[in-house]
């Protein structure tokens, strides 16, 4: 039962009552953490559409592909500015853990977010190994 299985985001809620909605186009993100986290999500469920559809149009790849040899493990949320139902910019930093060729790893990363006729997407982030 999806109900049951934890979500990937880390936020304690099961994925079919936090991300999945996002993910299913049912619900959109009321505020920039929540876009990451479900745009973390759609990377540990490898749902690639997801990710090109909340990536701003202004700063997005011609494709979004995700490495099948990864396996995103946790994720820690540092700090949020601003990303609020009332603003039009955010920034999360964040750190992204995973499992790539038998070791574990992290990815740190500030991420900016736009909200754009209502919705929220990525925009860009600076990332450093974390």
């Amino acid at each position: 039962m999806a109900s049951a299985i934890d979500c990937p985001c880390g936020s304690g809620v099961g994925y079919a009552a936090c991300c999945e909605p996002l993910h299913d186009g049912a619900r959109e993100a009321a505020t920039a953490e929540q876009l990451m986290r479900s745009r973390y999500s759609a990377y540990a469920r490898g749902l690639p559409d997801y990710l090109f559809r909340t990536w701003h149009p202004r700063t997005r790849p011609a494709d979004v592909a995700i490495e099948p040899e990864i396996e995103w493990t946790g994720l820690d949320v540092i700090d949020a500015a601003a990303g609020g139902p009332d603003d039009d910019w955010g920034e999360v930093e964040f750190t992204a853990h995973y499992r790539e060729a038998g070791g574990q790893h992290a990815m740190r990363e500030r991420s900016r977010f736009e909200r754009r006729a209502g919705r929220w997407f990525y925009t860009d982030g600076d990332a450093a190994d974390g």
